[in-house]
């Protein structure tokens, strides 16, 4: 699409703007809407790539703003220029950056691929020719790149990453489990190379980018019928003066966008799970169809130590170790988890793969009934 407006048209160029966001808003949720910018997408244009569902961007030559780079209070281009496609793609404006017109046009075909159609007809399956009881002898060591994990457990190791340069320890995509397009989000502590070795180390906690690109990542697969598959290993919420003005929201959104969703919905806890952040990330708290956790996953309100030192104020370093032990098998562990109904499985880390696989396929014909409302606030 090639737009210019003339300043003699006025508000009928407004009202051609108006009348494509309102085309693209009663669209949204019966088919999936794509935008590829290959060149100058800015002000209105920049709000039509936004209302689509993913959005595009080639590295070198496109470019995507609401206010030109030399329009900002204190800034200019030379300094920051906050159009260019590596700018957007850190600021979860769009999710794929290509390095040639033809890598993003594959993409999108790509993408397509995987898709269904529209909300009613999926065609987003295919053979499956990967065995459905593969072992993972390396899941144990990706729990902290999850991003890994999902490679490994995904049939033939497909992955398509969403905003992969956005808050980056929040991990969104799809993968592919017995040939259906299946939603993925995790948590993310660590990057690893090439090489295994850990080259990025993040603290385990829930942000407010991370919550408000996996919540939007969530609404997409539920109004397609996307199942939708979350790996956790969360210690809590990012705790700065900046996280704190936004977080609240952030993690009500999410937390909102998962107990919302009607799609098979399955988690496992593949390392800690605490606190608030722990329900947020799809727990059967707030409606998970299923959840799994690893033997050594830690699930509860904190840290043994931690629990212990609050419980036992000014007790002796052997009493408060004895007493965090304690917590740890009684209050924090799987088992205890297990116990009470919150996890329905403590499974290995080899054996991911099909426990997720076998229960997509139980929950193949969920069918979810809500109260009768216009739509939700939040």
């Amino acid at each position: 699409m090639k737009c210019i407006l003339r300043l003699q048209e006025a508000c009928d160029a407004l009202n051609g703007f108006g009348e494509i966001y309102l085309k693209q808003s009663l669209a949204s949720g019966i088919i999936p809407q794509i935008t590829a910018v290959f060149g100058n997408s800015g002000g209105g244009l920049a709000v039509l790539t936004s209302l689509s569902d993913f959005s595009f961007m080639e590295a070198k030559n496109s470019k995507l703003f609401v206010n030109s780079p030399n329009s900002l209070l204190g800034n200019y281009k030379e300094k920051c220029d906050t159009a260019t496609a590596g700018f957007k793609a850190k600021s979860g404006a769009v999710d794929y950056v290509g390095e040639s017109e033809l890598e993003v046009l594959t993409k999108i075909r790509e993408l397509l691929s995987i898709l269904p159609s529209n909300y009613e007809d999926d065609a987003s399956y295919e053979e499956c020719d990967d065995d459905l009881n593969r072992v993972l002898p390396m899941m144990a060591a990706k729990t902290g790149d999850t991003k890994a994990a999902l490679i490994d457990i995904s049939d033939n190791n497909y992955f398509f990453e969403i905003k992969q340069d956005f808050a980056q320890e929040m991990v969104t995509g799809f993968i592919r489990l017995n040939g259906m397009t299946v939603g993925a989000v995790a948590n993310r502590s660590e990057i690893l190379d090439e090489n295994g070795k850990v080259s990025v180390k993040f603290d385990g906690t829930l942000t407010t980018d991370g919550c408000y690109k996996a919540a939007s990542f969530v609404s997409f697969c539920d109004a397609f019928e996307i199942p939708i598959l979350t790996l956790t290993n969360v210690n809590g919420f990012k705790a700065t003066v900046d996280e704190e003005k936004t977080i609240a929201k952030a993690s009500a959104k999410l937390t909102y966008t998962f107990a919302n969703a009607t799609v098979p919905k399955v988690n496992v806890i593949v390392g800690k799970a605490f606190g608030s952040a722990y329900i947020t990330m799809n727990s059967k708290h707030i409606g998970a169809d299923l959840v799994f956790a690893l033997p050594d996953s830690q699930i509860g309100m904190m840290e043994a130590d931690l629990a212990a030192q609050i419980m036992y104020p000014g007790a002796e370093a052997g009493v408060v170790k004895e007493k965090a032990a304690d917590y740890a098998k009684l209050q924090s562990s799987a088992e205890a988890a297990a116990m009470r109904g919150y996890v329905d499985s403590i499974i290995e880390p080899e054996a991911v793969r099909k426990h997720v696989i076998y229960s997509f396929e139980m929950l193949f014909t969920k069918n979810e009934s809500r109260p009768a409302k216009k739509h939700g606030s939040l």
